[in-house]
């Protein structure tokens, strides 16, 4: 297959799974997401569930993909001039714009929930970030640190969307980096990304 043809290929599964990510925000306008099903969203979308399952294993799988969509484009120039509060003030504007999906994501808790892979995304991204700019993992501590900062950053950020989003994104941002450990703190302003 020429490489012309396989963007070509790609370009459309992404026009699916974009479908299939509207199709699945218009069922949970009416439809409590734990009760969303595959036959729904396929339905809504226009097309088969045979095309779901060519893209998606199910619909957490689904929803989690349009949330990394989300991520990778909040921090995708983090390091390069662009810094964690730049990163997160674009990821809530992004939640914002999006509150009804969001809304509803956040209130389940079935098996590959939003909440456990916004943490595992965040997670891993700021292990990767360390290792990229440091050559190396973070060191026990450091890690532990990261997962209790990762883990109340979801909580915080699930609790802002339930409760009607009070604060502005940029409040809720600065938020997120005032209650950063202090040893997370100085590692991230020695990478300068904070």
């Amino acid at each position: 297959m020429t490489a012309e043809k396989t963007m070509e290929k790609k370009s459309r599964s992404d026009t699916t799974k974009y479908r299939l990510a509207e199709a699945v925000k218009e069922c949970m306008k009416t439809t409590p997401v734990e009760e969303i099903t595959v036959k729904q969203i396929a339905a809504v979308c226009g097309t088969t569930r045979q095309t779901f399952y060519r893209n998606f294993r199910d619909r957490d799988d689904l929803i989690n993909w349009y949330f990394n969509i989300i991520l990778d484009e909040s921090f995708r120039q983090l390091g390069s001039g662009e810094t964690v509060f730049d990163g997160l003030i674009r990821k809530f504007e992004y939640i914002h714009k999006e509150h009804l999906f969001f809304s509803a994501a956040f209130r389940t808790d079935t098996q590959n929930n939003l909440k456990d892979h916004d943490f595992r995304m965040i997670y891993d991204f700021y292990r990767n970030l360390i290792r990229e700019k440091t050559g190396s993992w973070p060191d026990p501590e450091t890690e532990a640190l990261l997962e209790m900062y990762c883990q109340s950053s979801v909580y915080m950020t699930v609790k802002w969307v339930l409760s009607g989003m009070q604060a502005s994104e940029k409040d809720l941002a600065k938020l997120m980096i005032d209650a950063m450990p202090a040893k997370i703190r100085s590692l991230f302003t020695q990478l300068e990304i904070v």
